[in-house]
């Protein structure tokens, strides 16, 4: 299985079928507007320009399950990193990443790259998954792993 088989719902809402990213690298992050590691979106951002041309899509998840730390509308979350961080790389409607209701490509993330010791469970926000050009997961970086430290393996991939 890869993440191409999935379909989340865009920050308009409707679905966004992942294949149309088939042959790209990507970076799948949990985000949130009101936390102590927001300003990683600036980093990710960054790394979006640098890499966009060669083969690189971020694509944005808001979670509020965290500190309740992502309250607002997707319209108020697409205006406050448009606003604040110049985000211009794809952001999705808020999903849940943990529990009964977690999205499945975020079900499906934590059982292909599960965090230390082996648990699945997404600790915070901004935890990042590296997905390879054929849709299997590469990677897993907590949430405090600065989008820059990616690059050399953003590098790797995209040169496979």
């Amino acid at each position: 299985m890869s993440v191409f088989e999935f379909s989340p719902a865009g920050i308009a809402g409707a679905p966004v079928d992942l294949k149309t990213y088939r042959g790209r690298v990507l970076l799948i992050v949990n985000t949130a507007s009101k936390c102590g590691f927001t300003p990683q979106y600036q980093g990710l951002e960054a790394l979006y320009k640098q890499f966009k041309g060669r083969g690189l899509e971020v694509l944005g998840f808001p979670c509020n399950q965290f500190g309740s730390q992502e309250p607002g509308s997707e319209e108020e979350i697409g205006a406050f990193c448009e606003k604040n961080y110049g985000v211009t790389f794809p952001l999705f409607s808020k999903v849940d990443v943990n529990g009964g209701n977690a999205d499945p490509l975020f079900k499906h993330l934590k059982a292909e790259a599960p965090g230390l010791m082996g648990t699945q469970a997404i600790k915070w926000n901004f935890t990042k998954f590296l997905v390879k050009k054929d849709g299997t997961v590469y990677k897993r970086y907590a949430p405090q792993t600065a989008p820059k430290e990616l690059a050399d393996d953003i590098e790797k991939l995209l040169a496979e």
